[in-house]
């Protein structure tokens, strides 16, 4: 079935414009999605089509961490790098073919929710297949549910109130505030964007699966700062 995105009167925000060289060292993601963009933007994919192959790549790389070998975790970690790659290709081409949609972007986060889920899952089983510690599955099924409640707040969110793509920068402006709290949300989510880089150092290291308690815990802080950081902002 073709999956097709088409454009949304919805967003108010610019679209349609060249794409922009990223200037700035993080997120590092885009100096790779950039020059892969350009080239997708001149085909007729369409956005949606990019972010089923990215969920594609992204549950591969998951399926190689089942094995918990060096060799197979390596090449899953490849796998999802690529999958970053063209999560950040599909908004990107989004803009430049002005195709954006209210389906596409909840779609966007679908994806992104599924594949970490499965990445950590899978990580975990491959860990205590080789390892025989139960430990290193509990970790990756707590890391996935951290992720699941984080996701499910953020559906919520966007059924009760708009997406910040939706709204002017007037309106975006009057939203943001300058508390402690919000710059570390907004630091957190920029170190997620490179997250698949950090997975692909410890790959090379052998040593994925120490992300394992990390992610377990940090799953569970983020979901309670965003949690907190909603209620205070829409419930003053």
């Amino acid at each position: 079935m073709k999956i097709i995105n088409t454009p949304d009167t919805t967003f108010k925000t610019e679209a349609g414009k060249p794409l922009e060289r990223p200037q700035k060292i993080q997120p590092l993601i885009r100096h790779f999605s950039y020059p892969v963009s350009l080239f997708l933007a001149k085909t007729p994919v369409t956005p949606n089509q990019i972010t089923t192959l990215g969920m594609l790549s992204g549950i591969a790389g998951s399926l190689f961490c089942l094995k918990g070998d060096y060799y197979s975790i390596l090449m899953g970690s490849v796998l999802f790098l690529i999958c970053y790659i063209l999560d950040n290709c599909d908004g990107e081409i989004a803009r430049i073919k002005d195709m954006r949609s209210l389906f596409g972007m909840r779609y966007d986060t679908f994806v992104d929710w599924i594949v970490h889920a499965v990445f950590f899952i899978c990580l975990g089983w491959g860990a205590t297949s080789v390892t025989g510690k139960d430990f290193w599955f509990w970790s990756g099924l707590l890391a996935a549910f951290g992720g699941s409640v984080n996701y499910g707040l953020e559906l919520y969110q966007n059924r009760t109130k708009p997406h910040s793509s939706q709204l002017t920068a007037e309106e975006t402006a009057i939203k943001e505030d300058d508390s402690k709290m919000d710059r570390f949300v907004l630091n957190a989510r920029m170190i997620r964007s490179d997250f698949c880089f950090i997975v692909l150092a410890l790959s090379l290291g052998g040593v994925l699966w120490y992300i394992l308690p990390t992610a377990a815990i940090g799953a569970q802080a983020y979901w309670c700062l965003q949690f907190t950081r909603s209620a205070r902002r829409w419930h003053p």
